[in-house]
């Protein structure tokens, strides 16, 4: 920017360090091991949203509608959104639904990961909503109202990892002489390598209505986390393979979706 201001000249004062990105306040820290990393906070924006929520619900004069009082997790116990049976809501009250979904889903986006599973059960109720659905909703905004001060940290310290834990195995076999494609033009690679790390996991037939899974994974470069998302899989898994294979062995027929039991 300094550079640039030698040929296209800036308000005086206008040439500092950021402080906001995206709706969140942008400010350094110093970590536990001393380094000094960037760390986002979208409590600003979660104020925000939470102020006009209230103000609808107020607006709205009614007992039946209001943010709960205690909310230390997103959810309610026992909260199902897919099991919920409770009666559709009106049309005002499906599209306050729908755009405060919007909002939720832009906080998760921004860094509250901590919501990030339940927006996204929510989200999967937009077509239909019913007023369970706009209560577990409510919950959620009464839960980032009482922890709105979260602060994302960019760590840029290079993980710690065990080398020798991993297992290395001779793959030539099944894939013999398989090289990665590199192009040839590729520039010369600059400055400090990066370490990249996945994270991925699944609750199998986490949803009772469907019995379909859940999966999330997380994505760090260095020690600072990057991507994540959230999804609810498009098929049913069933475990099959074994159950067929023991088929084969004893010639029984095999339960699907088990893998030890028969009929």
């Amino acid at each position: 920017m300094t550079r640039l201001d030698k040929y296209f000249k800036f308000k005086p004062g206008s040439i500092s360090e950021p402080n906001i990105y995206l709706g969140t306040k942008l400010k350094k820290m110093t970590l536990e091991n001393g380094v000094e990393c960037w760390a986002s906070s979208p409590s600003k924006y979660v104020e925000e949203a939470v102020r006009n929520v209230e103000k609808y619900l107020k607006d709205l004069d009614s007992d039946r509608w209001k943010l709960p009082k205690r909310a230390e997790n997103p959810f309610a116990m026992a909260c199902e959104p897919e099991l919920d049976t409770s009666p559709e809501l009106s049309p005002d009250l499906a599209s306050f639904y729908m755009s405060e979904i919007g909002v939720l889903r832009w906080m998760v986006e921004i860094g509250r990961i901590d919501i990030g599973t339940e927006v996204s059960m929510l989200s999967s109720h937009m077509a239909m909503p019913r007023e369970g659905h706009l209560d577990a909703m409510l919950h959620v905004f009464a839960h980032v109202k009482q922890k709105h001060n979260s602060r994302l940290a960019l760590d840029p310290t290079y993980p710690l990892i065990d080398e020798p834990k991993f297992v290395k195995y001779d793959w030539t076999e099944q894939y013999n002489g398989a090289k990665e494609p590199v192009p040839a033009n590729m520039p010369r690679a600059l400055g400090k390598e990066v370490d990249l790390r996945l994270y991925v996991d699944s609750d199998h037939a986490g949803e009772k209505l469907t019995r379909r899974s859940r999966s999330g994974w997380l994505i760090y470069m260095q020690c600072a986390l990057i991507a994540f998302h959230s999804k609810r899989q498009s098929t049913v898994e069933t475990s099959v393979f074994g159950a067929e294979f023991c088929a084969m062995k004893t010639g029984k027929k095999p339960c699907v979706g088990f893998d030890t039991s028969y009929v």
